[in-house]
């Protein structure tokens, strides 16, 4: 075998790479006193990233999702290195574990910073979160105006309850403003509840005209925003005085934990919290951890949901087994127009009536290979429900009708699947129907 006649170059011994601890801020601080030359440069660069950083308000979404309440704020959590926020950190002192803890405490920040409030309230569960706002905002004697296709849970609560507690309630159309504008003459409404978009309807309000009207009558108004994410809208943006999540859903963005949330001005979180407290709806850290890890993919997940689900909604809307599509991001939505005046995104719910019957459409659901039946929506993996049997199931025939479930009706979430792939099991399933 020939022999390369190129010089041969000399191998130099490799060079370990010396790995030598990272610093905490203690120790900075004993470095500076022995006046170890460049430290001071350190201590003023380590002070700088505690302070708040002036361009906090203006980062974007996706760097406030990931970073928000952790790297941004190194000052109030935990005394450590940790890339990832530790669950219950030991440096702040908490009264009690249902007050609160460290790792919800980042939770709460990153939220506000989300939603651009002063405050945020972690709860454990959304209809907590709803729960917790009324009791607090609305006293005996006060008067709740909700739409009657406001989240069934709590319009039984608004309904059932609040009414043995001395507060009345009236229920709007979402769409009927002039009705509102009535109610809200009378010159006693406490505050306004709404979701928007509506589930499963997808139906939306103009956020900002019905803060005009409410606040004119110094009407306090509550949107949950849980359909759209806090991504896709921002309601305190809008004016709106109060927004609740069921962070179960995008937020966490798993379907692996349950947990609500509630933003705001400081003055009503701090409200709502002492109510909050008494109620005892805290949630543990290891589940503040688990939200905080979901967060960080949030923006990425929502964005991915946006696409898929207006991409399907385009395609079922001419596809001859589908009688009516439901979602706010076709032009052919009357809340289109309302939905692109306040929204950045129309979220990764579609629902659609089939042609066909209650069993026609547990034929097409059955033969659905990637979504799983389940009644969530938000998360990674795509879910798949028959409302009229499902959410709405034990409700009469009358009721149903109330509230637009009909038999042929499907809610679908999407998760981040590969569209191509939804969109062929959509319509292999559609074909054995």
């Amino acid at each position: 075998m020939a022999r390369s006649s190129s010089p041969v170059k000399a191998s130099r011994p490799k060079q370990r790479r010396q790995l030598r601890p990272r610093r905490s801020p203690k120790q900075f601080q004993r470095a500076a006193a022995l006046s170890l030359p460049g430290v001071e440069h350190l201590q003023q660069k380590d002070d700088a990233a505690a302070a708040p950083t002036p361009g906090y308000t203006s980062a974007s979404d996706e760097t406030l999702a990931v970073h928000a309440g952790e790297k941004l704020r190194k000052k109030g959590m935990a005394d450590t290195d940790s890339i990832a926020t530790p669950i219950e950190g030991r440096r702040h002192s908490f009264e009690y574990g249902r007050y609160g803890n460290p790792t919800v405490s980042v939770l709460e920040k990153k939220i506000s910073a989300l939603e651009r409030a002063e405050a945020s309230l972690v709860t454990s569960s959304g209809m907590n979160a709803i729960v917790a706002t009324l009791l607090a905002l609305v006293p005996p004697g006060g008067h709740v105006v909700t739409t009657t296709e406001c989240y069934c849970e709590a319009r039984a609560f608004i309904r059932e309850r609040l009414s043995k507690m001395g507060i009345r309630s009236t229920f709007v159309d979402l769409n009927d403003i002039e009705t509102l504008k009535t109610v809200l003459d009378q010159g006693d409404v406490t505050l306004f509840y709404t979701d928007s978009p509506t589930n499963p309807h997808l139906k939306c309000i103009d956020i900002k005209l019905v803060v005009e009207l409410c606040h004119l009558k110094g009407t306090l108004v509550c949107i949950d925003s849980t359909l759209a994410s806090p991504i896709n809208q921002k309601p305190l943006t809008l004016g709106a005085d109060i927004v609740v999540h069921s962070a179960t859903k995008y937020i966490a963005g798993h379907h692996d934990v349950i947990a609500g949330c509630i933003s705001g001005s400081q003055e009503l979180i701090k409200t709502i919290r002492a109510w909050h407290q008494d109620l005892g709806g805290a949630i543990s850290p290891d589940a503040a951890y688990m939200i905080i890890r979901g967060l960080k993919t949030m923006a990425l997940r929502v964005e991915t949901q946006n696409r898929t689900s207006l991409r399907m909604a385009r395609l079922l809307e001419n596809h001859p087994k589908i009688e009516h599509v439901y979602y706010p991001g076709l032009k052919s939505s009357p809340w289109n127009h309302i939905a692109k005046s306040q929204m950045t995104g129309f979220g990764g719910v579609v629902s659609f009536e089939v042609a066909s019957d209650l069993h026609g459409v547990m034929r097409f659901i059955d033969a659905l290979e990637i979504p799983f039946i389940a009644t969530s929506l938000g998360g990674c993996e795509s879910l798949v429900q028959q409302p009229a049997v499902m959410s709405f199931w034990g409700q009469s025939d009358e009721e149903k009708a109330m509230n637009g479930i009909k038999d042929n009706l499907v809610r679908f979430s999407f998760g981040i699947e590969k569209f191509e792939d939804l969109r062929d099991d959509i319509l292999q399933a559609l074909e054995k129907m």
